[in-house]
C-alpha cells in the first residue's frame, strides 16, 4: 500500500465515522432535550443499530492494518494526519479490546439507564436505578481489564479522562486542597454570611430565556453557531464548530443557578467554537481532555462570570430585564451575594470555595466501588457519611445526593475530577493571562472578546492536537502547578469575609 493511498483510505474512513457520531450525537442531544418520554424504546433500538455500525467500521482486521500502517510511516506524516491516526489507535485498541455483542449491549444499558436516572432522581428512587448502576459499574471494570489487564481498572479511567493522572497523583493533588481548603471554609463558614435573598424571589422562566440569550450575547457567543436547549442536567454537545449545543435548566426561585449555567456551558461551546479550521474534517476538533474542557467552562462561570468587573458590566442588563426584583441591589450587594462560600448539598449550585470538595467525595466513592470495598447498594450510606464529614451537612434525599449528577449513568466514571483539575488549570492560565492583559478592565469594557482571542490562540485552536501538558507550556510557560488555584481561593475568599 502507497502511503498516500492510505492517507486518504484513513480520511475516508474518519469521514464516515465522524456522519455516524454526528447523527447519534443529535439522537442523544434530542433525547435529553425535547423527545417525547415515550421515545426512548426507539431510541435505544436505533442507537443499538448505530452502535454496531460504527464499531464494525472501527474493529475490523482492514483498519488494525490501515492503523499499523500509518504508525510505521509516522514520521512521513503531517502533525494533524499523525495525531489522528495516534488517537485512533489509541481508541481502537480500547475497542478491538472489547467483544462487539459486550459493547452493543453497554451500549443498550447506558441509554436505558440515563432514561431511569431521570426517573429515580425525579420520584426520588435510588432502588429504581441501583441495578443499572451496578452492571455499568460492572462493564466498566471489565472493559478496563479488557484493555489494560495489568492496570488498575479505576486508573485506567482517570487515564483515559486524564492522561498521566492516576490515583497515586491525585491523592497528592486532593491532599493539597484539603490541607488548604477545609481550614479555609471552616473560617468563611463562621464569617458573617452576605444577603442573597434578592436571588431567591420570582424571576419567571419566560424572562429568564430573555436572559440567557443576552449573556451569551455577552460572552461573544455567535448565535449562528450556537444553540440553548433546556434539559434536567445542563451540558453542552458539539458536533463541528458551527452546530454547538448547550443546555440550561430554569428555576424560578434561582435565577443565579440558570445564569451561571448558562456561563459554564457557554464556555465549553467557546472552546468548541474556537478550534482551528483544519481540524475540522478530523476527529482532533474538540477538547484536548475533559479537564482542560473544565478549565474553559469554569474559567468563563467563575474567574471571570463572578467577578466585580463581570457585576458591573452584567447587572445593569439584568436590571433591564428583571427590574422589580432587583431594585435596589447594589453592585457591591450583587458581587458578595453570587459569591457566598457555604457547605451545600448540589454539586452544580456549589460555590467555587467548596466545589473541590464535592468532586472529592465523587472521587472516593468510585474508588471504593472499583476496588470493590463499596457496593452499589449501600452507595447512599456512604455518599451521606462523606457529605457529612467533608461538608459538614446532613444529606435529607437521594434526590439531592446521590442521584444529583447524570455521569453515573452514562458510565462516565473517572471524569469527576477533571472538574477539580480544570479549576486549577484555569487559575494557572489566569496567572499567566494577566502578564499579557488587563484582564479586570477588558471585563468591566464588555471587551471578554479579547481574553477569548488569548484562550483561542494559547489553547482552543489546537483542540486536541496537544495534550494537556503541551498547552499548560504554550498558554503557562510551565507544568501544572495547583499552588496558582489554592492562592487565588484563598485571596478571594480571604478579602470577602475579612479574613
Amino acid at each position: 500500500m502507497e502511503l498516500n493511498e492510505a492517507v486518504a483510505k484513513f480520511k475516508e474512513n474518519v469521514k464516515l465515522l465522524k456522519a455516524y457520531y454526528h447523527a447519534m450525537g443529535v439522537m442523544s442531544y434530542d433525547i435529553e432535550t425535547v423527545a417525547p418520554k415515550n421515545a426512548i424504546g426507539g431510541y435505544s433500538d436505533t442507537m443499538a443499530v448505530f452502535s454496531e455500525v460504527t464499531y464494525k467500521l472501527t474493529v475490523n482486521e482492514d483498519n488494525f492494518a490501515l492503523l499499523d500502517f500509518l504508525a510505521e510511516h509516522e514520521n512521513e506524516l503531517d502533525e494533524i494526519t499523525r495525531r489522528g491516526a495516534e488517537e485512533a489507535r489509541r481508541g481502537l485498541k480500547f475497542m478491538r479490546s472489547i467483544p462487539m455483542d459486550e459493547y452493543v449491549a453497554y451500549q443498550r444499558l447506558v441509554n436505558e439507564a440515563s432514561s431511569v436516572w431521570h426517573d429515580a432522581k425525579v420520584e426520588n428512587d435510588y432502588p429504581k436505578f441501583e441495578p443499572y448502576l451496578n452492571k455499568l459499574v460492572d462493564y466498566s471494570v471489565r472493559f478496563a481489564k479488557y484493555a489494560e489487564p495489568d492496570m488498575d481498572p479505576y486508573d485506567y479511567w482517570l487515564n483515559e479522562y486524564e492522561k498521566g493522572f492516576t490515583k497515586e497523583v491525585l491523592e497528592g493533588y486532593f491532599a493539597k486542597v484539603r490541607e488548604t481548603l477545609v481550614p479555609l471554609i471552616r473560617r468563611v463558614t463562621e464569617a458573617k454570611r452576605p444577603d442573597d435573598g434578592f436571588l431567591k424571589k420570582n424571576y419567571p422562566v419566560w424572562k429568564q430565556r430573555i436572559f440567557s440569550d443576552e449573556l451569551m450575547k455577552i460572552m461573544g457567543i455567535d448565535r449562528r453557531d450556537c444553540g440553548i436547549g433546556e434539559t434536567e442536567h445542563p451540558f453542552t454537545t458539539g458536533f463541528n464548530k458551527h452546530d454547538v449545543r448547550i443546555t440550561t435548566h430554569y428555576h424560578e426561585d434561582a435565577v443565579a443557578s440558570s445564569m451561571y449555567s448558562v456561563i459554564h456551558e457557554g464556555g465549553h461551546a467557546i472552546y468548541e467554537m474556537g478550534t482551528a479550521d483544519e481540524l475540522g474534517e478530523t476527529m482532533l476538533a474538540s477538547g484536548a481532555s475533559c479537564g482542560m474542557h473544565e478549565s474553559q467552562s469554569r474559567f468563563y462561570e467563575n474567574i471571570i462570570g463572578r467577578s466585580r468587573a463581570f457585576v458591573d458590566l452584567v447587572l445593569p442588563k439584568m436590571k433591564e430585564i428583571f427590574p422589580e426584583e432587583l431594585e435596589g441591589v447594589t453592585g457591591e450587594q450583587f458581587y458578595r451575594a453570587i459569591n457566598i462560600a457555604e457547605p451545600s448539598l448540589v454539586r452544580t449550585e456549589a460555590d467555587e470555595l467548596t466545589y473541590s470538595m464535592h468532586v472529592l467525595i465523587r472521587y472516593e466513592i468510585e474508588k471504593k466501588l472499583f476496588s470493590g470495598e463499596l457496593s452499589t447498594k449501600d452507595l447512599p450510606a456512604e455518599w451521606n457519611r462523606l457529605y457529612k464529614e467533608y461538608l459538614g451537612v446532613d444529606v435529607p434525599s437521594d434526590k439531592e445526593g446521590c442521584l444529583q449528577d447524570s455521569h453515573w449513568s452514562g458510565g462516565g466514571f473517572g471524569y469527576f475530577p477533571s472538574y477539580s483539575l480544570g479549576s486549577a488549570y484555569g487559575a494557572q492560565m489566569l496567572n499567566a493571562m494577566k502578564k499579557e492583559l488587563d484582564v479586570d478592565a477588558l471585563v468591566r469594557n464588555g471587551e471578554i472578546s479579547r481574553i477569548t482571542e488569548w484562550l483561542r490562540e494559547h489553547i482552543h485552536k489546537y483542540g486536541m492536537l496537544k495534550d494537556p501538558k503541551e498547552l499548560l507550556m504554550i498558554s503557562c510557560g510551565e507544568e501544572f502547578k495547583p499552588e496558582y488555584y489554592l492562592d487565588y481561593l484563598t485571596k478571594k475568599f480571604s478579602e470577602l469575609y475579612g479574613l
